[in-house]
């Protein structure tokens, strides 16, 4: 295995691997001024955005759940790769090839992302070319039958798995890869007799494709009937270390934008479904990759529906009209929870999929089932009425109870009233009834407390402005050194300046090597990428009327403490330890008058 990548060549792909470019690809980036971009944060839920991305300095912060750092802490921790694996995947996107140190010992596999990716887009190659054959004309019939000509296939890069044991792995062993690069991508596994086999065999292949575009994973409907090919009708790639059904969406990089653009997404329930509502103009459309729709497709689509300061955006689930679909749909209910969004249910009433109505009525009734989309919350609860005889007294009472906890449970307050009303009407009870069941029922849970630093104290906020232009301009922190050494009483503002003081030379990336917390790493990203307070260019005079005021409220702190001992010594007993405590006072009293003309003669 080669050995570690040089230091020089991890700098230059940091430097030249622009922050925002790479964030774009997975969050959807706002001018926040002062040369700040802000979005939804990538690594928790929220309602507006918090996280933070400051170009100039190639540094991140989400302000929400402290997570921050540069272009490769950012991508290890949204992609859960490696530290090499991430410099190796930010050399592919711009084209620079690393240089190893020499003599580096193998402790194990030998793989990287960016190899494991180019197995994935040489074995798609590989299946597009196969549907072109002769031997794949029960495919593309599959693909007619469905109302998808060759360009349709060609445009969502559609395959064919030849039925062979060993086509697929005989044509990438000749590009090079080695058994356990196609083993690992998931592409071949081990023969009952031994040696590698192809995992797909007669089947037609969806590339499966990252946010940014990048081929991880397959998705493979069997031709072959039941008798012939006993597995399942889809068969999807396995867990992979580039491929994590959970987090992927299939046509999300071809949705993506106009998502963003139009605030609205579909979630529809299979490839032939997208491919249908994307020919049929519904561009918005995705489908989850052989998984329940979970809470990481939620914080992807989260990000890319985020506008300005709030959440805005359509949320469309597609469900079969049958009781799977209904439990879906109850299901997504509590999905919505974390959406704070305007989320909604799209139900052919026949039951039909969109590739099937638009096989059986064409490109309109696709795009007329998106709009005739119901809100969620009511397709939910009259998904439960439906379960009753609400014509008698105890049908319409049983319902109630059971959609009384529903409506409870809807975290957006404004919300619940309307429904509590919807409800009394569909149900034919009166409204004060269906509001005490609903109250009964409990309330939502409370937000989880801000256990962060209380940003409301003055004094909190004049130690943090310090430490801002400590870490941003400190060759304008003149005053640094005269600080007082208990200047600053939030505890880890204190560990950040001891940290800082402990340093000759420092650079934010040398105060990120240098400490071990994790609570101290995210502080100095969060300082690094935060805006220092003023109107306009950052001046001399800001900067000593600040330190001026730390100064001034640290010498207050520490005359108050000397006035209490003073008060708890006898002048007559202890005269000169007295004396001497007593002259100390005297010349704090004089500097803090200095500091305090200071901050109010310069502020």
């Amino acid at each position: 295995m080669a050995g570690r990548i040089k230091d020089e060549d991890v700098t230059y792909i940091r430097d030249h691997s622009p922050i925002d470019d790479v964030v774009a690809d997975y969050v959807q980036l706002k001018n926040a001024g002062g040369g700040q971009k802000k979005g939804l944060c990538p690594f928790h839920d929220e309602k507006s955005p918090s996280f933070h991305v400051t170009p100039s300095k190639g540094y991140f912060h989400c302000f929400g759940c402290q997570v921050g750092g540069d272009v490769i802490a950012f991508i290890m921790k949204l992609e859960h790769l490696t530290f090499t694996e991430t410099v190796e995947r930010l050399a592919d996107r711009i084209g620079y090839t690393l240089r190893y140190e020499a003599g580096g010992v193998s402790t194990g596999p030998s793989i990287n992302r960016s190899r494991l990716v180019a197995a994935n887009t040489a074995a798609s190659n590989f299946y597009q070319e196969q549907l072109q054959l002769p031997a794949a004309q029960h495919g593309r019939d599959f693909l007619t039958k469905r109302g998808f000509d060759r360009d349709a296939a060609k445009n969502f890069n559609v395959g064919y798995a030849p039925d062979e044991w060993d086509g697929l792995y005989k044509e990438l062993k000749g590009k090079g890869f080695t058994d356990e690069e196609l083993n690992l991508a998931g592409l071949v596994k081990e023969g009952s007799k031994g040696g590698m086999i192809d995992r797909y065999r007669n089947r037609l292949i969806w590339p499966v494709k990252d946010i940014s575009g990048d081929v991880v994973g397959f998705g493979a409907r069997k031709l072959a009937s039941d008798e012939v090919d006993t597995g399942p009708k889809y068969l999807n790639s396995p867990e992979t270390p580039v491929y994590k059904k959970n987090a992927i969406l299939y046509g999300l990089d071809m949705a993506k934008k106009e998502i963003a653009k139009s605030r609205q997404v579909v979630i529809v329930e299979g490839y032939t479904d997208v491919m249908a509502a994307h020919l049929a103009g519904v561009t918005t459309a995705v489908a989850t990759c052989g998984t329940a729709f979970g809470d990481e497709h939620i914080r992807i689509i989260r990000r890319l529906l985020m506008d300005a300061d709030a959440f805005r955006g359509e949320v469309i689930f597609t469900f079969d009209g049958d009781a799977a679909g209904q439990k879906a749909a109850l299901r997504a209910f509590e999905d919505d929870q974390k959406f704070v969004a305007q989320t909604f249910v799209a139900v052919e009433p026949n039951g039909m999929d969109p590739c099937e109505l638009r096989q059986a009525h064409g490109d309109d009734a696709v795009r007329n089932l998106v709009a005739r989309r119901v809100p969620l919350f009511e397709f939910a609860i009259k998904s439960v009425i439906a379960n009753y005889d609400i014509t008698a007294a105890e049908g319409r009472v049983n319902a109630l109870n059971q959609v009384a906890p529903l409506i409870g449970r809807i975290r957006d307050a404004s919300l619940r009233p309307e429904y509590v009303r919807l409800l009394a009407g569909w149900l034919g009870m009166e409204v004060d009834i269906v509001s005490t069941a609903v109250k009964r029922s409990g309330k939502p849970a409370d937000a989880q407390s801000d256990k962060r630093v209380n940003l409301t104290d003055p004094v909190m906020v004049l130690e943090r402005e310090v430490l801002k232009v400590k870490l941003q301009l400190p060759t304008m922190a003149h005053s640094w050194v005269d600080l007082e050494p208990a200047a600053f009483s939030f505890p880890l503002y204190a560990e950040l300046r001891t940290l800082i003081d402990n340093q000759k030379e420092f650079s934010t990336q040398d105060l990120l090597e240098k400490c071990e917390g994790e609570d101290l790493k995210s502080l100095i990203t969060e300082l690094t990428v935060e805006p220092i307070r003023t109107d306009g260019e950052v001046s001399d005079r800001y900067i000593t009327s600040i330190f001026a005021r730390l100064r001034e409220v640290a010498l207050s702190r520490s005359i108050a403490e000397i006035k209490s001992t003073l008060q708890r010594l006898n002048p007559v007993e202890n005269d000169a330890q007295y004396q001497e405590i007593f002259g100390q006072l005297v010349g704090m009293e004089a500097a803090r008058r200095v500091q305090k003309e200071l901050a109010l003669g310069e502020s």
